[in-house]
């Protein structure tokens, strides 16, 4: 299932959700802030609630131009929510700055990094990569 989710408060974020297997992954566009934080929480917490046994939630960064100190306390309860139900939960292809703005946070240390969302589902779901090869 593929779906888009358009937050057009503040500058505006929209959210692409994938399924791949038992997992999903969010594709924020734009930037994560003070006006987009919360919804994309609620996103995050929610795809968290919806994942069955085995599966990740994997944030894919690669069109997030930004992520501020409210973004990174959203990812901060997921993350504490994830850990609390022993989900797994990612980030990857982060630009420059987002990458940047995790290492100076030693946000990294917080949340599981990959470059790819194939490298991260490997790793956390390595069924989901069974499923995504039977589609193709």
């Amino acid at each position: 299932m593929t779906g888009r989710l358009r937050i057009s408060r503040g500058r505006g974020m929209e959210i692409i959700r994938k399924t791949i297997g038992g997992s999903v992954v969010l594709s924020p566009v734009g930037r994560i802030e003070m006006t987009t934080a919360d919804p994309f929480r609620e996103q995050v917490l929610a795809a968290l609630d919806g994942l069955g046994a085995g599966g990740a939630v994997v944030i894919d960064c690669a069109h997030l131009d930004y992520v501020s100190s409210a973004g990174l306390r959203a990812l901060m309860i997921a993350s504490k929510s994830a850990k609390a139900s022993t989900k797994a939960l990612a980030v990857v292809a982060m630009q420059p700055v987002v990458r940047e703005i995790f290492q100076i946070s030693r946000f990294d240390l917080v949340v599981a990094c990959f470059e790819t969302v194939r490298e991260a589902l490997g790793k956390l779901d390595p069924a989901a990569l069974d499923a995504a090869a039977g589609d193709a």
